[in-house]
């Protein structure tokens, strides 16, 4: 990788970092960005954040980052890396336990049918269309997916949810809220009319709180939504 290059990812991440020390970092994914990498065989944010702890600590050889948690392509927001394999350890044990506190805010098409609700379904996976489906009746093939939303905000057209996450399924926001009848905007394979033209969708990982794994020390962080025209729109009339 030339200087320039390296130069340019560590510029971009350093904007992207909400919170580090020497246990964990925590970067502003931005949509389309993967978090690991896949067939696409395009640059993952777990390298690029490897390359701006490498350039920013002048660290020679192989830089340790673990990878806690992801969110999907299309999605953006709070991204939790371990820094340490004690922070990666603790931090397994904290999301297995339930011990992240995770919010969501969703952009959806549709005003819900409710100011504030708990959705519980069974949801079933599609691994080749990469699809989960939210049925109301538990199978030998379905999780149980819980979540709670409270409608916060408006445009004209679109409303805004604040979502927390009580259970951690594939997809699981995105079929829960289309089988409401409120699909997120841009997320075409769950029931948007259109498509974003970036291929984003308006789902945001808003903010994360939880303990330190080694300090021990209370943390609440919160991401700024991307810049574009909707979440801007959301933003004045929040």
């Amino acid at each position: 990788m030339s200087n320039t290059d390296s130069g340019h990812f560590y510029d971009f991440i350093s904007k992207s970092v909400l919170f580090e020390d020497n246990h964990i970092i925590v970067i502003n994914k931005q949509p389309g960005q993967i978090v690991q990498g896949d067939k696409t065989g395009d640059k993952p944010l777990s390298e690029l954040v490897k390359l701006y702890i490498a350039k920013k600590y002048n660290k020679p050889g192989e830089v340790f980052l673990g990878v806690a948690h992801r969110l999907d392509r299309p999605v953006s927001g709070a991204v939790i890396f371990a820094r340490t394999s004690k922070a990666l350890t603790r931090l397994n044990l904290m999301l297995k336990n339930h011990e992240i506190r995770k919010t969501y805010w969703a952009v959806t098409v549709h005003k819900p049918p409710k100011e504030a609700d708990t959705l519980i379904h069974e949801l079933v996976r599609n691994a080749k269309q990469n699809k989960s489906y939210a049925v109301k009746e538990a199978t030998p093939d379905s999780q149980r997916a819980e979540l709670q939303y409270e409608f916060i905000a408006h445009t004209e057209r679109y409303f805004l949810l604040e979502i927390e996450l009580k259970t951690g399924r594939h997809h699981q926001i995105r079929s829960q809220l289309a089988a409401i009848g409120c699909p997120i905007k841009g997320d075409l394979k769950y029931g948007a009319p259109r498509s974003n033209p970036d291929g984003s969708i308006h789902l945001h990982a808003r903010k994360v709180e939880f303990i330190h794994p080694v300090s021990k020390q209370p943390l609440v962080i919160i991401a700024p939504p991307p810049s574009d025209a909707i979440w801007e729109a959301i933003m004045r009339n929040f």
